[in-house]
Parts: structure tokens; sequence; C-alpha cells
């Protein structure tokens, strides 16, 4: 027969139908319905996935309709069954038509009177107007209280979420943090005063009793780099590149140093973001780390040049650090730096102290003590400024894995707390 006014039904497709487009399709018209009629059978009633549905719907305070249907003759546990999984659901105040296990006409329908419990359900529905409007509003009303409680559990997740993002970022922070004060302390300490520097720095001045006789050292230090003015080939671009390759493999050590260790802080801390995947190029792009490093000493050291430079346009000055030149002169500034920044005392000792003396020493016959300790000081600052540049631009690489910023959960609870209101005003 046909449908009275003010009824219509759908019929949706399986919930756990095994085509995607299908289920999507069901879930829709679930979400939009003001009253479910659940059909299942004696066979199916207790599989999973209608039941996650059934739930849903107790949840949003849905009317719900359970039709069980082909239930075979002495099959009571059935039904009682049933039932008792719907009071388990929230659902016990639902109505259950229970069709049993009969033949069909030629039409392949059902006879009149099994199916009449629920078209009586249906039609009586139909006709009292107040009791669909009840419904709906009833399903309307659920489906708010839902969304308010789910955008709370929302909120919760986004307090979460920036709580482990801010602590992820810190530890980041403080891993590069650290990687630079070990930097500065490497660059002041006589660290780099080692190994290939040291040698080529000793070819320079002049190998042997290079503690005795300081004045003699320097006049010898004058005369090398006077040679190369006359086209004979100087130390000081090997000391320059000796430098340059110690200061690079430190700042490569520590910057994947950084890296590393974020990694593991953050796993320490809790689960990794997502994208962390690509935080193995951190530690393991070396290449392109190391290429950006030496563009830093590189471009220091240019500046140390520069600043010699800059210092001897006085007349007399000028005619000190010819005599000396000016790569002679600026490797002799880069190695007090690397020995102590404001300059060592006589009685500072060992092999970092010796050779930072007899720069410090060429560095008084050219400017004057005050000059060469406000150029070692300005010097200094430049290369560690460079190097937090270094530091900082990976961080915020660092820092790009992790999600954004989550919207202010404050607010989005103000909006929830307007929405509940309205609801209860509604009501």
């Amino acid at each position: 027969s046909q449908l009275p006014a003010g009824i219509a039904l759908l019929d949706a497709p399986d919930v756990d139908s095994v085509v995607d487009d299908n289920r999507a399709l069901a879930a829709t018209l679930l979400a939009s319905a003001d009253l479910w009629v659940f059909v299942t059978t004696a066979a199916r009633y207790a599989d999973a996935v209608p039941w996650r549905h059934l739930r849903e719907a107790a949840q949003r305070d849905v009317t719900v309709a359970v039709v069980l249907n082909r239930v075979p003759a002495q099959a009571q546990e059935v039904e009682e069954d049933l039932r008792s999984r719907l009071g388990a659901a929230g659902l016990e105040d639902c109505p259950v038509f229970v069709i049993p296990e009969t033949a069909r006409d030629g039409d392949g329908l059902l006879a009149p009177d099994e199916v009449e419990p629920v078209r009586s359900w249906l039609w009586s529905l139909a006709a009292d107007a107040q009791a669909r409007r009840q419904v709906a509003r009833r399903t309307v009303h659920g489906a708010l209280e839902a969304a308010v409680a789910q955008a709370s559990h929302v909120g919760d997740a986004l307090e979460s979420q920036e709580t482990q993002r801010q602590e992820l970022a810190q530890e980041a922070q403080a891993c590069h943090e650290r990687a630079g004060r070990r930097v500065a302390e490497a660059v002041s300490d006589g660290t780099l005063l080692r190994g290939e520097v040291l040698a080529r720095w000793q070819d320079l001045v002049g190998t042997g009793q290079w503690l005795r006789g300081l004045e003699r050292q320097v006049s010898r230090l004058r005369d090398r780099v006077s040679a190369a003015l006359l086209g004979r080939p100087t130390p000081a671009a090997q000391v320059g590149e000796a430098i340059e390759s110690s200061v690079v493999d430190l700042l490569v050590a520590e910057a994947g140093g950084a890296a590393s260790q974020t990694l593991r802080s953050w796993r320490r801390v809790g689960t990794l973001p997502s994208r962390t995947g690509q935080a193995a190029q951190w530690g393991a792009g070396e290449e392109d780390l190391r290429e950006r490093a030496g563009e830093l000493v590189r471009g220091w050291q240019a500046g140390v040049l520069e600043m010699v430079r800059a210092e001897g346009t006085d007349r007399r000055l000028t005619a000190r650090v010819l005599s000396y030149g000016v790569g002679g002169v600026g490797v002799a500034l880069m190695v007090l730096v690397f020995a102590h920044t404001g300059g060592l005392s006589g009685a500072e000792v060992g092999i970092a102290g010796g050779t930072a003396l007899v720069a410090q020493r060429l560095l008084e016959a050219v400017f004057g003590d005050q000059a060469m300790r406000t150029m070692a000081k300005r010097a200094y600052d430049d290369l560690m400024r460079r190097v937090q540049e270094l530091l900082a631009t990976q961080q915020r690489a660092v820092l790009k894995t992790l999600p954004s910023s989550a919207p202010e959960s404050g607010l989005l609870r103000e909006h929830v707390r307007g929405v509940e209101v309205a609801v209860q005003e509604w009501r």
C-alpha cells in the first residue's frame, strides 16, 4: 500500500557493504534520518558493524525501531539476546518487531499479517503530527548534544596536541642551544689550534724554538709574508684553509649531533610527529650541511680580512699591515680568536697558549693592545652570530616537521558553551 502523508521511507545500503560508496551513502542517510528502522535477521543480528551504528544512534538519542526478520520457530532466545544487547547499547526502550521464518507469496512478499505490527507502528506515527515533530526534535537535539560532546573531546585533544608540540619544540631548542654552547667553547678554548691548523701555523711562523725569542719569530713572519708579495708561495693561505676545514668539521659535528639528539629526545618525550620521516635528513644530509658550514666560515674569514684592511686605513698602520701582509695578519687574528677572545697573558702556557702568543705579539705590534683586543672580540662575535644563524636555520627545518600550532582550545570551548546554552533553552 502507499505510504501515508507525513512519512517517507528510504532504504539505505548495507552499513557493512563491501563497496565503499555504499557504506558512505548508508552513513550519510543514517546521519540525516529522523528515525531508524533497523532490519536484521536471526543469523546476522550480532554482527559488529551494525552495532557500532546502533551505539552511535543511542549516543545521539535517535529514535530506533528494530525488525528481527527470519526468526526460526522455537528460537525465542534470539529475541531475548537481541533485547539484552539493545539494553546494553542504551536502546532498551526501542520497539522490536519479530517476523518469523515463513514462506513468501508468488511476488516474493511476506503475508500482510506478518508485517502488520511494523506497518501499524509507522502508520500511527504518520497520523500523529505532534509525535512526528517530537521524533524529529529529539533527533536534532541528540545530534546537537553529540556534537557538543565531540567538540569537547576535540578541545581536549587540541590541548594535548599543543602541549606535546610545545614540549617537542622546547626539546629541539634545547638541543640546538647546547650545540651552540659547545661550539662557543671549542672556538675560544684552543680546541681548534691543533692538528692541521697548528702545523700550518707553525709553517707560517717557523718551527722549532718558537717560544724562544718572540721578536725574532715576528721578524721571521714578516720575511715570509713579504716573500709572498714578491710572488713566492705563502703559507698564510694554507693556514686559512686549515682553519676553514677545522671549523667546518666542528660545525657539521655539532649541528648534526643537535639534530640526532633532537630525535632521541622526541622519542623520550612521546610519539613522534608523522612527518619526522623527513627528519632522517637532518643528521644524514651532511653534504648540504658541510656546504652551508663552508660558506659560513669563508664568509667569516672574508669579514676578518676586511676588518684588518679597515683597521689599517691609517697611513702608519697601513705600512705595518702591508709589511706582514693582510693574509698573515688576518690568520693571526683568527688564531687569537681561537685561543682566547680577549688575548692571553704571558702566564698562559701550552700549545694553544704558545701559538696564540705569537699571534698576539704580531697583532700588538701592528695595531696596539686595545685595538687588538677589540678586533678579536668583534671577530669572535661575528663568528658566533653566523653559527647561531646556522643552528637556527636547522632548528626551523626541524620544527617544520611538527604539526602547525592548533587553534586555541579556549575559543573552541567558549563556542561549545554557547551551543550548550542554546540547546538547553531549545529543549
